[in-house]
């Protein structure tokens, strides 16, 4: 080494040296985050004349990851912890999800959730996408009025990404009743569920002119409208069917983690556009979203596992791929309002909740919700819809309960706890009704000969060698 580069090395430690005090005293206030850094300014009345490039390509990416989290994240995942005999049905109800809602979503369920409507419902004025693929080059504005939202990507790619999260809340819901549902009841079901109960949810929270919209509650990427409804719906779904035969005293160890494991690991990068391509483009609120999503899975993770590890002796590779499903879900409601440090006490809080409610909680209430729908989605659902309320940031939550600069309020979490309890009633409800009616008409659930042989083979004809 040279005497020259010696000397500039050592001129480079001096001014490390001399740097580091400094930036020792800067490390708390980047900590605590800078407001003006995450762009809260609120949406324009009118859009623009042409969409935004940088926005729409990232609102294409995000849309295609949602896709990828129920084909083949969620395949995956549900059909890894089922047995060998119902893998190919499990894998197929995700599939035909996928196919059907797209269809229904095109015909009226858009309409239905983003048409102007009332209060509680959209009208067919989007009926087969009228007057939505004319505008295939312009932006849009969902509503009127004042409380008119302005997008800065078209339509299309708008309805197409709502179209995602339509496609995953049905087939979350599938797992509570997992090895015991006939195939033609998942069709049917599929079909008015997303029409009578997903879309007219879907209006209230995310439709300026819905109730929840206008009551002012915080849902960033659906705790409400996805993880809540399909958790209860689970549950409902759950209690109507009964439980498999020979649970307590068949072997219902799951076929392949492997294949859950890979199936939860798409699902956390998927996550990614399931949250920050919520916010619409690509922007500081999409970054915050990403971020705190990130920090709130590894959480739960953590969480189920060591309470796992402490109560049970051994960390299991379910427990930490359940736990950061937790976290993910916990996180969606939140992860446009709240900062890093909420969202890794909102991931540690649902990791506990997820398993304690995929443990305790079912065993001493008696139901069978085989994949832990409920545990998973609709407790942790519920967990982060209330805690949006509690640390909600001001400058990033865009309603006037909470003023710039505060985070949470009383009145934003009562506000909360009033869109969880209007999710859960009509949701019970609208479900058990359906399926009732079904059940009637078609049948829900598979012979006991049938269940004991394998959905596989009994609904497909199919076997997994």
């Amino acid at each position: 080494m040279s005497e020259l580069t010696k000397a500039r090395l050592r001129r480079a430690a001096a001014l490390g040296c001399a740097a580091l005090p400094m930036l020792m005293l800067a490390l708390p206030a980047l900590a605590q985050g800078t407001p003006g850094a995450v762009d809260a300014t609120p949406a324009p009345t009118a859009a623009p004349a042409t969409p935004d490039t940088g926005d729409t390509a990232w609102m294409l990416t995000s849309t295609a990851l949602v896709l990828m989290m129920t084909v083949p994240g969620l395949a995956l995942f549900y059909a890894g912890m089922v047995r060998k005999k119902n893998v190919l049905a499990t894998m197929m109800q995700s599939f035909a999800i996928t196919a059907i809602v797209t269809i229904v979503w095109m015909v009226a369920g858009y309409s239905l959730a983003f048409g102007e409507g009332n209060a509680y419902v959209g009208d067919l004025s989007k009926f087969l996408l009228s007057n939505v693929a004319e505008n295939w080059n312009s932006p849009f504005t969902l509503g009127s009025g004042d409380a008119a939202v302005a997008f800065t990507i078209p339509e299309t790619v708008f309805l197409m990404f709502q179209m995602t999260f339509a496609i995953i809340t049905p087939a979350l819901v599938t797992g509570a009743w997992a090895d015991r549902m006939k195939f033609s009841a998942l069709v049917v079901f599929t079909i008015l569920w997303s029409l009578i109960v997903y879309s007219p949810i879907a209006h209230w929270v995310w439709h300026p002119n819905g109730w929840i919209f206008a009551l002012g509650a915080l849902d960033f990427a659906g705790g409400t409208v996805v993880h809540i409804n399909a958790g209860v719906a689970g549950l409902v779904g759950a209690v109507v069917l009964g439980k498999r035969v020979g649970l307590g005293h068949d072997n219902m160890s799951p076929f392949n983690l492997g294949l859950a494991v890979i199936g939860a690991s798409l699902l956390w990068v998927g996550w990614f556009g399931f949250n920050a391509g919520s916010a619409g483009g690509a922007g500081g609120r999409a970054g915050m979203a990403m971020l705190v999503t990130q920090v709130a899975a590894a959480a739960a993770a953590l969480a189920w596992v060591f309470a796992e590890w402490a109560i049970k002796g051994k960390p299991s590779v379910l427990g930490a791929i359940s736990g950061a499903v937790a976290g993910l879900v916990a996180i969606t409601p939140a992860s446009g309002f709240v900062l890093p440090m909420p969202g890794l006490i909102i991931g540690v809080v649902a990791g506990l909740t997820g398993f304690w409610g995929a443990t305790a909680l079912k065993h001493w209430c008696g139901y069978d919700d085989s994949l832990d729908a409920f545990g998973v989605h609709g407790l942790c659902g519920i967990v982060g819809a209330l805690l949006t309320g509690v640390f909600a940031y001001g400058p990033l939550s865009a309603t006037t309960a909470l003023p710039d600069g505060t985070s949470g309020s009383a009145a934003q979490l009562l506000i909360q706890f009033y869109a969880v309890a209007a999710t859960f009633i009509y949701t019970a409800v609208a479900t058990w009704i359906i399926l009732k009616v079904i059940d009637v008409v078609i049948g829900l659930r598979v012979t006991t000969e049938e269940e004991r042989e394998g959905l596989d083979i009994v609904l497909h004809g199919e076997r997994l060698e």
